[in-house]
């Protein structure tokens, strides 16, 4: 659930401001087509998204038109750089849980909505379109902090109803993205987890997971704790431009080594894979992340629901145009001639001839590299209500 209370001023006020500094013009709801008129001359640096979408849920948008500017003025008005701006979350709640059975846990808890690792193809872009914004620079440049989220989760954990089960972090966004290296919610949790022997996973594209092995290593000999690098590539000059700010494939590579040799049980995904762009490197990336030290490998095929598309598609024509009309047909070719797909059971793996040869490569690298071994189990009988946000101790 996505909750805007206490967001009101603040986005009002970047609204503002966008409005001063761009020439806008009002265009009515529709599907999203980009062309060369819609495009600007000066592309963002280090972001993954070149284009900002309408948000689906106004009747209006606002769009860039820079056809009467020179080069000079278009260079003050629109500057290559995008800073992130931080807000506060002011959501009361902090677990989310979910049905689906094409996710592996019940309850998710996500410290931060919007993601600064700005990976082009993210299926949670659409998300920041809840909150009046748009699924591509704003999901990547607006990030929402949920600075009391350890204080939350006390009080969830500490409620009579609460039945202890693993939960994940990181349902949505990642936890570990650039900005914990300042605000530390994600490892605030884990203190809270560790106090309570509350069982989590963790999946992350960055290596700053290794700050916080002080909590890790004790939560792993509890059997409490097990983390996921996602691998997506090990070609640095793709990653770079598919996720910009995450870490590299091989600060992944050796998060996982360093992990695996501190006694965490750590794992790979390699989400998602790219039919035409990253899925000939599977052999490679199961490789790679076997000889790190991972116990066990996943993976998610591309899908590309709602304002994903667009961005996903305006990437590939920006960075790898001569293989754009290849990865889109071999993306619909797994998703029934679309580019997504919202079906239980398929969503996940895709279908078709060509989604099942790159189950059966991943299937037979995985068993041939010894990553089938089922991780430890979690314990739940160990848990104990953490202390309240209040202080309050508990009588008994």
């Amino acid at each position: 659930m996505y909750s805007t209370r206490g967001l009101s001023p603040l986005l009002a006020l970047v609204a503002a401001s966008a409005v001063v500094s761009r020439v806008l013009r009002l265009v009515s709801r529709s599907p999203v087509i980009m062309s060369e008129s819609s495009k600007t001359t000066r592309r963002p640096i280090g972001r993954g998204a070149p284009v900002a979408p309408p948000n689906r849920f106004e009747s209006t948008a606002l769009e860039d038109d820079f056809s009467d500017l020179s080069e000079e003025d278009l260079f003050e008005l629109h500057p290559a750089k995008v800073p992130t701006t931080f807000l506060p979350d002011a959501s009361r709640s902090i677990l989310c849980s979910n049905d689906s059975p094409d996710i592996p846990f019940r309850f998710s808890i996500n410290p931060y909505r919007g993601c600064e690792h700005g990976c082009a193809y993210c299926y949670a872009r659409p998300g920041h379109e809840y909150l009046g914004m748009n699924a591509g620079l704003d999901f990547e440049s607006k990030v929402l902090v949920k600075h009391d989220a350890a204080e939350l989760l006390r009080d969830e954990l500490g409620k009579a109803s609460w039945k202890c089960e693993p939960i994940a972090i990181s349902g949505v966004t990642d936890c570990y993205q650039p900005a914990e290296r300042h605000f530390k919610i994600t490892r605030s949790l884990l203190e809270v987890m560790l106090e309570a022997n509350q069982p989590c996973g963790i999946v992350t594209k960055n290596a700053l997971v290794l700050r916080d092995l002080d909590l890790l290593v004790p939560m792993a000999e509890r059997n409490l704790i097990r983390v996921f690098l996602s691998v997506t590539t090990l070609d640095q000059e793709l990653a770079q431009s598919l996720e910009p700010r995450t870490s590299t494939p091989a600060g992944r590579l050796a998060a996982i080594e360093q992990l695996h040799a501190a006694g965490v049980p750590v794992g790979a995904m390699m989400a998602p894979i790219i039919p035409g762009l990253n899925d000939e490197e599977i052999p490679a990336v199961l490789t790679a992340v076997a000889e790190a030290g991972a116990l066990t490998a996943a993976y998610v095929l591309l899908r590309l629901p709602l304002a994903v598309e667009p961005i996903f598609r305006e990437w590939l024509a920006v960075n790898v145009p001569l293989k754009r009309d290849r990865v889109e047909g071999l993306i619909r070719s797994t998703r029934g001639g679309n580019l997504s797909e919202n079906r239980f059971g398929h969503r996940m793996r895709g279908g078709g001839q060509y989604a099942e040869q790159i189950a059966t490569t991943f299937k037979v690298f995985r068993q041939k590299l010894g990553l089938d071994q089922p991780l430890p189990p979690q314990v739940t009988d160990r848990f104990r209500p953490p202390r309240s946000s209040s202080g309050q101790q508990m009588l008994f």
